[in-house]
């Protein structure tokens, strides 16, 4: 017998007219769901999400249907990807049969299902079901079994769990009814290509035939009108991120990580600094609401949430939803709360662990921002202290400007105020100017450069605060005034090349103040002395160590600097052991987004957190290249119990201890 099957068997063709109608109608539904949200998200400013179109097509193909996100997530993330690429195939499915049955046979006279492509098709269709069906069940164990830490159960979810389990399983059982009386007898051979369909047909076989054919006409309209609901349902539920996931996948941006919006201060028409309410966010930021899933995998990598701070990056964009969709005149620092918005980092840890693409950082800056310049509100004296002192004296820690430079005495360092003609500018900071344990790491960069004939300059007291902390609080003011000072003076001079110790001074450089107007490339050490090491300048001699390796936020995440530091260490004789949580996946010292600046009242120290990590590889040593995760490592091991089991050093102090030719 050929290998074939009768499209609409048993229901007929007179149901083809109403089940367009039917459909079309669905879809008017699901449209007039999205139209409503639609004028939702236009509550929010205007922001261009749709420059360089091609390129952002190409990326949202590549991760909607490689679903490159969602599968690299921890315990979901594969079982939702085979369960999305499962349902999606007899989606596909679906639509063939549909284009065969209304316009290949009767237009055309063709009949693709057959033979051994009907054979091949009808594998794969019933492979597809059982891959979704089973992982759909994965999930649903996930969930309301296991029912992971932070993870919210909702009635939506009992309702699309059931929905989709109905919808799976009542297709086999009609497929089954057909195989029954169609082929489980009269043409066994092709029945085996449909295993779940197979395993469904012996439940029908005692019964008659005019039975399977009233049960198959029953199962037809009933997963008919299922199908017809799901579509209904999307805009309504969770489910439309369906849609709204997959199309923030093409709206993602493509400025540098951690790209902030500078306010115009000479603006005058400007009244309201920051989002304080719904209309002072962009509607990329109401979109985001509708986009999360609320899979909480944001709010397990959060180093605030995990130590106990009343933040979760969920919940800050679920309430900005809540927020427009209930009250968009209402207070969004009120709902929120400052005590959520003081806590994040700014780590970035949750936009890096999101499948769908939500910028949470942005969001608490903008409301930091009202909190700060509108409000003039801190998160406790101490940080208010320090802020004046950044004004006042262009340092967080009130020390004069004169001995800013200090540090330097007696080392192969110029004053660009004496002589310009460097090869490189070495953008100190305030920790490496004015902290004891951080002049040593700006000493031996010195050291470094000298064993390889760099000549470095440095501005001296002519330096400022790059502004990046108080920035990060939402003083976008002092953040500018700082930044002009620092670009009308490296630019007067001429720079070349500029080369920091420190991650946030160099993101700050880098990238931030091109919006202000400095175009001299930015680089960190870590990437430079490679180079330096590749082309020959340096030499090393190993000297074998144990170590971990804690990527700063700030570099690894924000600047992409993963490999270079390690390969560093590695031509430095040591041997790593990497804690659990590295490289993109790093967890954060406790410092970033200004909470240098501040004391960690609430819940227990982040430091401590991390170093209990790095204590826990059994490595004696714990390296980093971040000056703001020195500090806060040294504390983190006096205070968490680990002192004299573990230390910490910075990568230039390896690196400089093992030259072969220093100067």
């Amino acid at each position: 017998m050929d290998a074939t099957r009768e499209i609409y068997w048993n229901v007929g063709h007179g149901v083809v007219l109403p089940m367009y109608i039917l459909v079309f109608g669905a879809f008017a539904v699901l449209l007039w769901g999205f139209w409503q949200r639609l004028r939702l998200w236009r509550q929010g400013k205007p922001l261009d999400r749709f420059d360089r179109y091609d390129e952002r097509v190409k990326r949202a193909v590549s991760e909607i249907f490689g679903q490159l996100k969602v599968s690299r997530v921890k315990g979901g993330g594969v079982p939702h990807a085979l369960f999305f690429w499962g349902f999606l195939t007899l989606f596909g499915g679906t639509l063939l049969i549909m284009l065969q049955a209304d316009f290949f046979t009767p237009l055309m006279g063709v009949n693709l299902l057959s033979g051994d492509f009907y054979r091949g098709f009808s594998l794969v269709m019933d492979l597809a079901g059982l891959l979704a069906l089973f992982m759909l069940a994965g999930l649903f164990f996930r969930r309301f079994a296991l029912k992971p830490k932070g993870l919210e159960i909702v009635d939506d979810d009992y309702r699309i769990h059931l929905l989709l389990f109905t919808i799976l399983i009542t297709g086999f059982l009609m497929e089954g009814a057909r195989m029954a009386a169609t082929e489980l007898r009269q043409n066994p051979d092709l029945a085996r290509f449909s295993p779940g369909g197979l395993l469904a047909a012996r439940l029908f076989v005692p019964y008659g035939d005019d039975s399977i054919r009233t049960v198959h006409q029953l199962l037809w309209w009933f997963h008919f009108t299922l199908v017809l609901g799901f579509f209904c349902m999307i805009p309504y539920s969770k489910l439309r991120h369906i849609v709204t996931t997959s199309a923030n996948a093409f709206f993602a941006p493509f400025e540098p990580k951690g790209t902030l919006a500078a306010i115009n201060l000479e603006d005058e028409s400007i009244e309201q600094f920051g989002a304080a309410r719904i209309a002072d966010l962009t509607w990329k930021d109401l979109f985001d609401a509708d986009a999360c899933t609320s899979c909480a995998r944001c709010q397990e990598r959060c180093p605030a949430h995990t130590t106990d701070k009343p933040l979760s990056p969920m919940k800050v964009v679920r309430q900005v939803g809540e927020l427009a969709e209930l009250n968009p005149e209402g207070s969004l620092v009120e709902k929120v709360t400052p005590e959520a918005l003081w806590a994040c980092t700014t780590c970035r840890s949750c936009q890096e662990i999101c499948p769908a693409n939500i910028e949470q950082v942005n969001k608490i800056i903008e409301m930091r921002r009202t909190l700060t310049l509108m409000e003039g509100a801190f998160p406790g004296d101490e940080v208010r202290t320090a802020t004046s002192n950044i004004e006042v004296n262009g340092n967080p820690f009130g020390l004069a400007y004169a001995g800013r430079g200090d540090w330097a005495e007696g080392l192969p360092v110029t004053l660009l105020s004496q002589e310009s003609d460097v090869d490189i500018l070495y953008f100190v900071g305030c920790y490496a100017s004015f902290d004891k344990r951080n002049r040593a790491v700006a000493r031996n960069f010195l050291t470094i450069c000298s064993a390889a004939g760099i000549k470095v300059g440095i501005l001296g007291k002519e330096e400022k605060c790059c502004g990046e902390p108080v920035r990060k609080l939402g003083n976008e003011y002092l953040y500018q005034m700082t930044a002009q000072e620092n670009i009308q003076l490296i630019n007067g001079y001429g720079v070349k090349r500029i080369v920091t110790t420190c991650p946030h001074c160099c993101n700050t450089l880098g990238r931030d103040y091109r919006e202000l107007g400095l175009e001299v490339p930015v680089e960190h050490y870590s990437t430079f002395v490679h180079r330096l090491l590749e082309q020959g300048k340096l030499t090393l001699t190993p000297e074998p160590f144990s170590f971990t390796y804690h990527d700063s936020c700030y570099l690894g995440r924000y600047l992409d600097i993963i490999d270079q530091p390690r390969e560093l260490l590695r031509q430095a004789g040591g041997r790593l052991i990497e804690m659990e949580q590295h490289g993109y996946d790093s967890f954060c010292c406790g410092a970033g987004g200004g909470r240098i600046l501040a004391e960690e009242k609430l819940g227990t120290k982040i430091s401590e957190k991390r170093v209990r990590m790095a204590h826990d590889t059994g490595a004696p040593l714990l390296v980093s290249n971040c000056p703001f995760c020195l500090t806060m490592f040294e504390d983190g091991i006096k205070t968490g119990g680990v002192e004299g089991e573990l230390r910490v050093q910075d990568l230039a102090e390896i690196v400089a201890g093992r030259l072969r030719n220093p100067n």
